[in-house]
């Protein structure tokens, strides 16, 4: 599925904020004020679902108007990575009443559930769960091959790792588990906490009949969705040995594939490129990504051919 083949129109969300329910400087009403007046449609209020926080799911429904909406979440660590820190999972369209792990603080302790266990959890609860900053996280392959076959995505682009630490990327974990039959999309982020700039640098657009919870969440399943700095993407085509891509005017046009396969066309405010594919004949997907004279990029979803 891409979103260009799926009914409704695109809605601009961002996936992960905290506020003061847990490590933020602003309230939850004023996140949502802040995005909705900046032009979002909807946004995840995720806070940490630690127990020194109580365990918060930010219940931001008070806050959704006729033009804007927000779906429920939190940020889940459970269990200790290779490098004995904790997972960190995102996970979108949480119930309110979702049982709490054995996470009193930061640091693992005994007797935890699994990454794979809560993730697994949050899926079957209904939520939309991506890996979360793998490049800021210090995630290894292995890490990541646990939760390849439970969650929706990785996090791909983290605007608040890149802007805090310079380390921002998820593209060689989701590239590598890709290359090993997982079916994974990626999304970009803010993980905003508006103590530094961490906000509106990166963001998802989500083709759907509404912008309301359910159809939203269906979406963002099902990959109707793609991820961005600015630049937009309009159209991903795939006929026979062919790609077209259309777009907003942007500098480079870029086509990833598994291994080494990828190929670039570059210009001036290019709104249109079309790619001969002989270069990933040996691999099952592909991906776009778009960068403008600016240096904002924009990200395809993976295309599985």
């Amino acid at each position: 599925m891409t979103p260009w083949d799926q009914p409704g129109r695109f809605w601009r969300g961002n996936l992960h904020t905290h506020s003061t329910l847990s490590d933020g400087i602003l309230s939850p009403e004023e996140v949502c004020r802040r995005y909705r007046d900046e032009g979002y449609d909807f946004l995840a209020l995720t806070d940490h679902f630690v127990g020194q926080f109580g365990y918060p799911i930010a219940d931001t429904r008070p806050f959704r108007t006729n033009s804007f909406t927000t779906i429920l979440g939190a940020e889940l660590h459970s269990g200790a990575m290779q490098n004995g820190e904790l997972w960190h999972i995102l996970a979108v369209g949480l119930p309110l009443d979702f049982a709490p792990t054995n996470t009193p603080t930061f640091r693992p302790v005994p007797d935890q559930e699994t990454a794979a266990q809560v993730a697994q959890r949050a899926v079957e609860a209904g939520a939309y769960v991506a890996i979360a900053h793998p490049q800021w996280s210090g995630l290894t392959l292995d890490d990541a091959r646990a939760l390849a076959g439970i969650a929706h995505a990785v996090e791909t682009y983290n605007h608040g790792c890149a802007m805090g630490c310079d380390r921002p990327d998820g593209f060689h974990t989701l590239d590598l588990l890709l290359s090993e039959g997982a079916r994974l999309n990626l999304c970009a982020t803010d993980d905003a906490h508006f103590y530094e700039p961490d906000h509106f640098g990166g963001w998802i657009m989500v083709k759907a009949d509404a912008n309301e919870p359910a159809a939203l969440l269906a979406a963002l399943k099902a990959g109707a969705y793609y991820s961005t700095q600015g630049p937009e993407l309009r159209n991903i085509e795939l006929a026979g040995e062919s790609l077209t891509v259309a777009c907003s005017a942007v500098s480079s046009i870029i086509v990833q594939g598994q291994g080494t396969a990828a190929k670039a066309i570059h210009g001036e405010s290019m709104t249109r490129g079309e790619m001969p594919l002989e270069r990933f004949r040996d691999s099952p997907w592909l991906r776009v990504s778009l960068i403008d004279r600016a240096g904002r990029r924009a990200w395809s979803n993976p295309i599985w051919r």
